[in-house]
């Protein structure tokens, strides 16, 4: 199945995050084996578990919902935080960072699906966040993007309006915070039941668990 997502993936350069958690360090390393060296944890105590045994040139994505206290188990590693989706975070990371002598890439989380239960910005939010000069002084880490959840439906063109309005709001942010800077280019939606939706409208990054480890 890795081989067949990844040859779908090919012709857009869709980056694939391959989500590993709750799967064994041995399913991992079938994968890692196969040529897979992204991988995504939502948990931080499972990503340090995994990262001090496996390959050391994985590189690993921290997509869940984070909690500032946690941020320093993972800022000796970390190669990118998905859901960043506070300053309150942002400082944190900016800190840890700094402690570990990083620069940490982030992508900012928005909330674009209709449930309440999901994390992240709104776009309001995120210009005021922007515009602060607690924003500007944080050295230590890079936005490199956006990243977010849509609706868990059925309704397809539902999902596709979701993630076309996140891919506006990177459109939007691109233009008028980080026009100069190149590595603010990463737009993760997509997940395994819509990740062709959110490629055709406009994502570089996937996070596919199920489809390659098989469900939980």
């Amino acid at each position: 199945m890795l081989k067949q997502i990844l040859k779908e993936l090919a012709p857009t350069q869709t980056t694939l995050v391959a989500v590993s958690k709750t799967k064994p360090v041995s399913r991992i390393q079938q994968m890692y084996e196969e040529g897979q060296r992204i991988f995504g944890e939502n948990r931080v105590q499972e990503l340090v578990e995994k990262e001090a045994v496996l390959p050391k040139d994985i590189e690993w994505h921290q997509i869940g919902h984070l909690q500032t206290n946690k941020v320093k188990y993972i800022a000796p590693f970390v190669s990118l935080i998905h859901a960043v989706d506070s300053l309150k975070l942002l400082k944190e990371i900016n800190k840890q960072a700094a402690k570990n002598e990083r620069i940490i890439d982030c992508l900012l989380q928005f909330h674009i699906a209709e449930e309440s239960s999901k994390f992240g910005f709104d776009e309001a939010e995120m210009k005021e966040v922007l515009n602060s000069s607690d924003f500007k002084n944080l050295a230590n880490i890079r936005i490199v993007g956006v990243m977010g959840m849509a609706t868990f439906t059925s309704d397809e063109e539902q999902v596709a309006l979701e993630f076309r309005y996140l891919k506006d709001i990177f459109d939007r942010l691109k233009n008028s915070f980080f026009s100069s800077q190149d590595s603010f280019k990463e737009v993760s939606m997509g997940m395994s039941g819509d990740y062709q939706l959110a490629i055709a409208e406009g994502s570089t990054m996937v996070r596919i668990g199920s489809l390659l480890f098989g469900s939980r």
